[in-house]
């Protein structure tokens, strides 16, 4: 991969991680559109998402630092545990048990066969739509305080999805908690919230596995800490923005463009110019 292909990987994840339309999905395309016109992989894309992940952790500092705190201090019986922090913290770590699981079970399969581009175009199309259907019936009464631990294990279920190219990690864990009944400014930062330790854990597994094996080159090391760097930057301002139009907007612009973008590789992929 050359430094011009991992700068533009790099700016695609920290465009798409926090919208719900799939960063594993715009990798995936981006990389066939690519001068060597290849899959990026799943442990490539593992690995920057350590820079994005990396953004919400400085965006959403003071919060993590107080849920942790709360949490290890109700541990050692400092602090009540039906505290909010504390319930948050416990809501994080079981809705994080499916993505996890899932994704050591199906691993060999989520990097092979799921990666399909034909997958991913289908997926980006009805993971859309339903998004659209939810956000725009469902109810906004909940916040961050109302939150429990079956809606935060359903919205890990929902989390878990986005193993599939397509169907987008913060789409999936959004169109959950809009179905909850959650306003969206509490679906995306519980979104963000989740994201930290599966993704986290997920790209250090895959890092000391590229290490441990032979393609852990001098060549590959810097493009991929390149794109994680840009990641990050770009990242940060993302969730920025989407925060404060979250705000008073919707979810519809995103739909459109998933539909729009799945409905376009489709026929990409009919006419024979991209390969699955």
């Amino acid at each position: 991969m050359s430094i011009l292909d991992a700068l533009i990987l790099g700016l695609v994840q920290g465009l798409t991680e926090f919208l719900p339309i799939s960063s594993s999905a715009h990798l995936r395309i981006v990389g066939e559109l690519l001068p060597g016109a290849a899959d990026p992989g799943s442990a490539f894309t593992a690995i920057i998402q350590l820079g994005t992940e990396a953004a919400v952790l400085v965006y959403f500092w003071r919060d993590i630092v107080r849920i942790v705190r709360a949490w290890a201090g109700s541990l050692a019986g400092r602090v009540a545990r039906d505290d909010p922090d504390v319930r948050l913290g416990w809501v994080v770590i079981i809705g994080t048990i499916p993505i996890g699981v899932l994704g050591l079970v199906f691993k060999d399969t989520i990097e092979t066969t799921l990666r399909s581009l034909w997958i991913v175009a289908i997926m980006l199309i009805a993971f859309g739509l339903l998004l659209g259907a939810v956000d725009r019936w469902a109810p906004s009464r909940k916040d961050l305080t109302d939150l429990t631990l079956r809606d935060g294990l359903l919205m890990g279920l929902a989390q878990a999805l986005a193993l599939i190219p397509g169907v987008s990690r913060s789409g999936g864990t959004t169109t959950a908690g809009r179905a909850l009944a959650y306003d969206r400014p509490t679906a995306a930062k519980y979104s963000f919230y989740l994201a930290v330790p599966a993704v986290v854990l997920s790209g250090l597994f895959e890092l000391v596995q590229a290490l441990r094996g032979d393609t852990a080159t001098i060549p590959a090391f810097w493009p991929t800490a390149l794109a994680t760097v840009v990641s990050f930057l770009v990242g940060w301002f993302v969730i920025d923005r989407l925060m404060k139009y979250l705000q008073h907007g919707s979810f519809t612009p995103f739909v459109i463009y998933r539909v729009v973008l799945g409905a376009v590789l489709l026929v990409l992929l009919g006419a024979g110019v991209l390969q699955a």
